[in-house]
């Protein structure tokens, strides 16, 4: 890692870590929290739906949570003399425990990988949400965004990412994490502030129970034979040393972007320094090219998706997926009856149109 670390708590408990710049010049000590804050919420309650399996999680504190506030009760900015914030003192990239999570904060008190298997689906099963939460602060500016960081903060960024990705999975009742970025109002973002969030979850995602089932039909060769699939098709985007970034054979998104490492690893801290090196200079490409086609910043859904904590897990290959709902300068998709409903995804145009015009602005 060549981000400098420093461990701190908040006000009521809750874990704070600065991740400095490796040229940095930032203290290693830092101001204390200077809040009087109220007690942490109780855990959220999940709940099985018995007709798809899936789990849904009733985080009731979150309704309250800031909304688009001004950037003087920014809460992710560093603390000021007139407004304390979630962060007290400066820094480069700082990660925090959420005020408000739909994981944890508490653990499980045995590490039962079990713990969210239902075979028979009973109906009005409920359990309670544990897991983790947090919060991936990406530069004390409030404006910007991650594709204008530098590529040495972009690495920080991964590093603070690899770091906390270890740190959690180690964690009792943790089976998934997944960091990830939503950009843009349109996507629902309340705070303007680049930021991103870390979710660990107490179960194996729907969307990983399709890989493993698409593994199982295909073969343990699955991400092996996409990745040879999509090197030196018209939707490559980018193909260095250890790293291949391109757009999906099957997209469903007007912009969709995939970036899949040559090596099978499970996770980001698996990756070696000349891996992050590349991938620093691969993921800022993509996010600089995304924003580039449109004379305005694009929404998108951004997130890392690892491998879980669990039994088949080792099967799984590290990949980055972009998403956005842009279709045009001034249209977005919406998932409507098709999509929404049944799961069937209409895609506006062919994927090869959108690497066309994603690699003009590369």
């Amino acid at each position: 890692m060549t981000a400098k670390k420093t461990s701190a708590k908040l006000a009521d408990g809750r874990d704070l870590f600065y991740f400095d710049d490796a040229d940095s010049q930032l203290p290693a000590d830092r101001k204390a929290d200077a809040r009087n804050l109220d007690a942490r919420p109780a855990v959220a309650e999940m709940r099985l739906d018995a007709l798809s399996g899936d789990w849904i999680s009733v985080a009731a504190s979150r309704h309250g949570r800031a909304f688009l506030p001004p950037a003087s009760e920014c809460p992710l900015c560093p603390s000021t003399d007139t407004f304390l914030s979630e962060v007290p003192d400066r820094f480069d990239v700082a990660v925090f425990e959420n005020k408000n999570p739909s994981f944890g904060p508490d653990l499980a008190e045995v590490d039962d990988k079990n713990y969210w298997v239902e075979p028979n689906l009973p109906l009005g099963l409920t359990k309670p949400s544990i897991g983790r939460c947090e919060v991936v602060v990406f530069s004390p500016e409030h404006e910007g965004s991650l594709a204008s960081q530098s590529e040495t903060r972009i690495r920080t960024i991964l590093d603070a990412l690899a770091d906390r990705t270890d740190a959690i999975m180690r964690m009792p009742g943790v089976r998934t994490v997944f960091p990830f970025e939503n950009r843009g109002q349109e996507i629902g973002v309340t705070l303007h502030h680049p930021h991103g969030q870390i979710y660990a979850y107490p179960y194996v995602t729907p969307t990983q129970e399709k890989v493993f089932a698409s593994i199982s039909r295909h073969g343990q060769s699955l991400f092996q034979d996409i990745l040879e699939f999509e090197q030196g098709s018209e939707r490559e985007l980018i193909r260095g040393e250890h790293f291949t970034a391109f757009v999906p054979f099957a997209a469903r998104w007007p912009i969709e972007v995939s970036i899949l490492p040559h090596r099978h690893v499970q996770n980001l801290t698996d990756l070696s320094g000349d891996e992050l090196a590349e991938l620093t200079s691969v993921y800022s490409r993509v996010l600089r090219a995304v924003d580039a086609i449109y004379e305005t910043p694009t929404p998108y859904v951004a997130g890392w998706h690892q491998a879980p904590n669990f039994d088949g897990g080792e099967n799984f290959r590290l990949q980055f997926k972009l998403t956005s709902p842009r279709r045009a300068a001034d249209k977005l998709k919406f998932l409507a009856g098709s999509e929404s409903a049944m799961g069937a995804f209409i895609a506006d145009f062919p994927p090869e149109t959108t690497a066309a015009r994603l690699r003009e602005v590369l």
